[in-house]
């Protein structure tokens, strides 16, 4: 049974290619890995000669001489440690911020249509709490994962070099622990996944109604809506419920099987010091490696939970970087003429959204704009006059018709060159967190200080503005 099919598979690859670019680090912090494992692993023989050389001989000399050799592996163990610690954590840290930059690059260019069947709140989930699970594999669990996978080989070989016959013991219980970890592995992964939607669902509610609170308040719409949202987050509760109880029963079957093929082991290894088959060293080098084993095994458990999880969270990711862009420019694009005059054409014109199809919300519309011309459109709500302005802008392709701009197609232009010419003032303006001059420079960038309050002036908002705390400089908040 594979552990990952082939979706799961595709987002791993995700994550792995963004470790790519940093191989370096990734390889010291292999590297630093490999030889932290096989320090630990060594400190069994220093075990044994602790024991048999040290205990056993009644030497004081023999016993400081294998002290001093454990210590100098405990110094390091710990270098080691710091070192892989380090940049795992460093990597880990890396990584999500070049996803989170890729994911916003690649969201913010996406045709208003791809929101429309898709909430903003659950973008934000996957950008936020799917990266951040992504960081916690990558900077940990990851690492735990190879470095106590190292340890079950590397132990299991030691066992048999220390004792063939326990050995046997030992591999006797691993095909018992390897069946739950693949048997419920696949349930817990899909929990997972649901859990992560359910948290999504969560930050969506929140999102849309503390957006519209002043409705809410207006209508007395807090009980109601108090009550949905219980419902939601308990839903979300049992969800995470069911995919601990998976989990815990997961790891708690390993722990017995481990524990007790160990606590077999022991009976029978004790038999044969107490027969002379083997040394007191021997043994307790071999509980060592196994309690090695058991623990590694206990926390592969653990870990294979993150991973199915993280597995989840890169699929979800790679569901946003999959979306295509349906506003595309041509192979070769036009240019406008410059400077641009403003001559519109609308010619028989039929548009239905994306989320709505066969339903025309404008249909054989024929228009034209002269430079200079000022036209007002009216009409009741829901006849289109919005929808006009989002095709002009490109927001939408029309199913059927053309519109030209100083007689050149828009669909010919790079969807940049096709907005440039256009400054949009809508009914409720936009708010960026930031200063009032910030959000004025926003269609702008650069625009210089006259120019900024040039445009304040026209909008008649200068004189309220210098009666700010700061004036211009005043912090908005959101949608302030």
């Amino acid at each position: 049974m594979a552990l990952f099919d082939g979706r799961q598979r595709r987002a791993l690859r995700l994550a792995f290619g963004l470790i790519a670019p940093y191989r370096g680090r990734a390889l010291a912090a292999l590297l630093a890995l490999v030889v932290t494992a096989g320090i630990a692993l060594s400190m069994g023989q220093g075990i044994r000669l602790l024991v048999d050389r040290g205990f056993m001989t009644g030497s004081p000399q023999a016993l400081e001489q294998v002290m001093v050799l454990f210590m100098a592996l405990v110094l390091a163990l710990a270098a080691g440690t710091y070192t892989r610690f380090y940049l795992v954590s460093w990597l880990g840290e890396r990584v999500v911020a070049d996803l989170r930059r890729r994911v916003f690059d690649h969201l913010i260019d996406l045709h208003p249509g791809f929101f429309e069947h898709t909430r903003s709140s659950e973008v934000q989930s996957r950008l936020t709490t799917d990266t951040a699970l992504l960081q916690s594999v990558i900077g940990s669990s990851l690492s735990l994962f190879l470095r106590n996978g190292l340890m079950v080989i590397g132990g299991v070989a030691l066992l048999f070099v220390t004792n063939a016959k326990l050995t046997g013991i030992v591999i006797l219980a691993l095909p018992l622990v390897l069946a739950p970890i693949l048997l419920f592995g696949r349930r817990v992964r899909a929990l997972s996944r649901q859990s992560q939607d359910r948290i999504a669902d969560v930050g969506s509610y929140v999102s849309e109604t503390l957006t519209q609170i002043k409705t809410v308040q207006a209508y007395n719409h807090q009980p109601h809506d108090r009550q949905r949202f219980a419902a939601v987050t308990e839903q979300a509760f049992d969800t995470a419920r069911l995919r601990i109880r998976q989990r815990a029963g997961l790891i708690t079957a390993v722990i017995v099987l481990v524990l007790g093929a160990v606590g077999v082991m022991l009976w029978v290894g004790g038999n044969d010091v107490m027969a002379g088959r083997i040394s007191a060293g021997e043994l307790a080098a071999f509980v060592f490696y196994s309690l090695v084993v058991g623990s590694a095994f206990g926390t592969l458990s653990e870990v294979m939970g993150e991973l199915q999880r993280a597995a989840g969270a890169a699929e979800r990711i790679g569901e946003l970087l999959a979306a295509r862009n349906e506003i595309l420019a041509p192979a070769q694009p036009r240019l406008l003429p410059h400077p641009v005059r403003g001559a519109l054409s609308l010619e028989d014109i039929r548009f239905s959204y994306p989320a709505r199809p066969g339903v025309l919300a404008i249909d054989g519309l024929t228009l034209k704009v002269t430079p200079g011309q000022t036209l007002a459109l009216v009409g009741p709500s829901g006849a289109g006059k919005s929808t006009l302005f989002d095709l002009l802008l490109r927001f939408y392709d029309p199913q059927g018709g053309r519109i030209l701009l100083d007689g050149v197609p828009l669909a010919e232009l790079a969807v940049h060159e096709a907005r440039q010419p256009f400054a949009v003032v809508a009914q409720a303006p936009a708010l960026f967190q930031g200063s009032v001059e910030e959000n004025i420079r926003y269609g702008l960038e650069g625009a210089e200080a006259q120019q900024m309050q040039a445009a304040a002036r026209a909008a008649h908002a200068h004189e309220f503005i210098e009666r700010l705390p700061q004036g211009y400089a005043t912090v908005l908040g959101e949608g302030v």
